[in-house]
C-alpha cells in the first residue's frame, strides 16, 4: 500500500518504522525537518518537508495516489484538516488522532464520515481500554483479545516459588493436561524466545500464552494469582485516562481515585457517581497511607509525570498491592517495567499506533500488533481457500523457528492449536513472531 503519515513524533515515527518492514511504500509529512532527517536515517521512508495541511504539500506527497493517510501530529486540528483535505484531493482513506471524547461518540462518526474522516484514534480512550483488561484479568501483564475475546494473548509473570519455575515446558505441559492454553513465548531479561519442549521456566520470567475463555481462570491457578480478587482500587492522577478508567469500573470496583488538582478533583466528583475523589499530593506517602494504599488490591498511577508514576508504583508495590498499572510516554522505559517491579507499563503511543495497523494489512492479514517492551509481533491471519496452511497438519508445516501458532477461531469459537490441527478456510490463525520472522510465516497463509 501507499500510505501517508502526517507527523515524526513517537506515534508517527513507530507507525512509520512498522509499515515500512512490513513492505509498505511511507511518505512521512512533518514541519520539523530534524525529526524527518532522524528518522529517514534509520527507517525506509520518502521524507516531505511541510505542513500537512498545505494543499501544495499534499500534492508534492502524490496524495491524489495514495492508499491512506494517517495524521498522527500532536494538533488535532491539523489532524482532522489533513484528513478532510487528503480525501478530497483523491486518497482512498484517512484516519485522524484527536484528543477530545466527544469525537469517537457513536453519535459523531457518522459526521465525521460525511466529511472525509473514515476512522478516529482517540489514545486515551483506547489506553484506558488496555487498563481495564489488564484490571479485568489480575494475573495479566500485558493481554490483548481477538475477535471480541474469543482467544486471548496474555503476558504473565513468573514469581520464584511458583510450581512451575525450574520445570521444563514439556514437563509442564505433561502436569497440566486439562489445561487449554499455550505458550508462545518466554521474555527473559532482553531476550524473546520462542520456546521448545526443553526450554526451562526461570524465576521472573514473563511468559505469553494463547487462551480460550474457559482457560483464563485456569492459567490464573497455573501462575498463583486465582485467589486475587481486585475489589479495593486506587488511581493517581484525574486526567483523561484515569477519569475513563475510573467511570468504567466504578460499578464494580471500591476506587479511590486521587488528584492535586482543586479545580480538576471538584469537576471529577460531580463526573463520577461511586468514585471516591481526594484532593492532595500522591507522591506524599502519609497521604497515601492515610488513604488505605495497604488495603488496595491495585494501584494505577496516570499522572502526567513518568517518574512520579513509576516511582509511586514501585512504593505501592513495596507495601504489598498486588497488581500495579504505570502510564509512561517514554517508551524506553517499557522494557524495565518487569526488572524493577511494576506489573505494566501502558504507553498511549505505541497502543495507538498499534490500534492504526489493525486498517492496514494485506488481504490475508486481520492485524499486526507491536508488544510492547519486547521485539516481537502477533499476526492474525485469514485462511485462504488454497493456502499451504491448509495443505498439512501443523506439525508437518514446517513452520519458521521464530514464529509459532497460538491458536485460531473457526466460526464462533476459538481453539488452541496442537499438532494434529488441520486449518480450514476462512479461519482465523494467531501466530507469534520474532523479527525477521513475518515474512516467511506469510507464505503459508497466502
Amino acid at each position: 500500500m501507499k500510505i501517508i503519515v502526517s507527523g515524526a513524533g513517537e506515534v508517527g515515527f513507530h507507525l512509520a518504522k512498522q509499515l515500512a518492514s512490513e513492505n509498505h511504500d511511507i511518505t512521512l509529512i512533518d514541519i520539523d525537518n530534524e525529526k524527518l532527517d532522524n528518522i529517514a536515517s534509520s527507517v525506509e521512508v520518502i521524507p516531505v518537508s511541510g505542513s500537512s495541511t498545505s494543499i501544495r504539500t499534499l500534492k508534492e506527497a502524490d496524495v491524489a495516489n495514495t492508499d491512506l493517510v494517517v495524521a498522527v501530529t500532536s494538533l488535532e486540528s491539523v489532524n482532522i484538516n489533513t484528513a478532510i483535505l487528503s480525501k478530497k484531493l483523491g486518497a482512498k482513506k484517512a484516519i485522524a488522532r484527536v484528543e477530545h471524547a466527544e469525537y469517537v461518540s457513536p453519535d459523531h462518526l457518522e459526521l465525521f464520515k460525511s466529511l472525509g474522516v473514515d476512522h478516529l484514534i482517540y489514545p486515551e480512550e483506547l489506553a484506558a481500554f488496555e487498563i481495564v483488561k489488564l484490571i479485568e484479568r489480575v494475573a495479566a501483564t500485558d493481554i490483548i483479545e481477538f475477535e471480541e475475546g474469543k482467544l486471548s494473548l496474555m503476558g504473565l509473570k513468573l514469581e520464584p516459588d511458583l510450581p512451575i519455575v525450574r520445570k521444563s515446558l514439556k514437563q509442564v505441559a505433561q502436569e497440566l493436561v486439562d489445561v487449554k492454553f499455550r505458550i508462545v513465548a518466554i521474555h527473559r531479561g532482553l531476550r524473546t524466545i520462542i520456546p521448545t519442549g526443553n526450554d526451562v521456566f526461570l524465576p521472573y520470567d514473563q511468559v505469553f500464552v494463547i487462551t480460550t475463555p474457559k482457560g483464563i481462570d485456569e492459567i490464573q491457578k497455573v501462575v498463583g494469582k486465582d485467589k486475587i480478587r481486585m475489589q479495593n482500587l486506587m488511581i493517581l492522577g484525574g486526567g483523561k485516562v484515569g477519569r475513563k478508567v475510573a467511570k468504567m469500573l466504578e460499578n464494580t470496583l471500591n476506587i479511590k481515585l486521587i488528584d492535586a488538582d482543586k479545580v480538576k478533583s471538584e469537576d471529577l466528583a460531580e463526573y463520577l457517581s461511586k468514585t471516591l475523589v481526594i484532593q492532595g499530593d500522591g507522591r506524599n506517602i502519609d497521604l497515601l497511607a492515610q488513604e488505605g494504599i495497604v488495603d488496595m488490591d491495585g494501584f494505577i498511577a496516570l499522572t502526567e509525570d513518568n517518574e512520579t508514576n513509576i516511582i509511586t508504583c514501585l512504593m505501592a508495590k513495596h507495601l504489598g498491592v498486588s497488581k500495579t498499572i504505570a502510564l509512561v510516554d517514554n517508551v524506553d522505559y517499557i522494557p524495565l517495567a518487569h526488572t524493577i517491579g511494576i506489573d505494566s507499563l501502558i504507553n498511549k503511543k505505541l497502543i495507538a499506533a498499534n490500534n492504526i495497523t489493525r486498517f492496514i494489512h494485506k488481504a490475508n492479514i486481520i492485524s499486526i500488533i507491536s508488544m510492547q517492551g519486547i521485539d516481537a509481533e502477533v499476526l492474525e491471519f485469514n485462511v485462504l481457500r488454497k493456502s499451504l496452511a491448509t495443505k498439512k497438519l501443523v506439525k508437518d508445516l514446517k513452520f519458521p523457528k521464530n514464529a509459532l501458532i497460538g491458536g485460531y477461531i473457526r466460526g464462533d469459537e476459538g481453539f488452541i492449536a496442537e499438532g494434529g490441527t488441520q486449518f480450514q478456510e476462512n479461519d482465523k490463525v494467531v501466530v507469534f513472531v520474532l523479527p525477521g520472522a513475518a515474512d516467511k510465516v506469510e507464505k503459508f497463509f497466502k
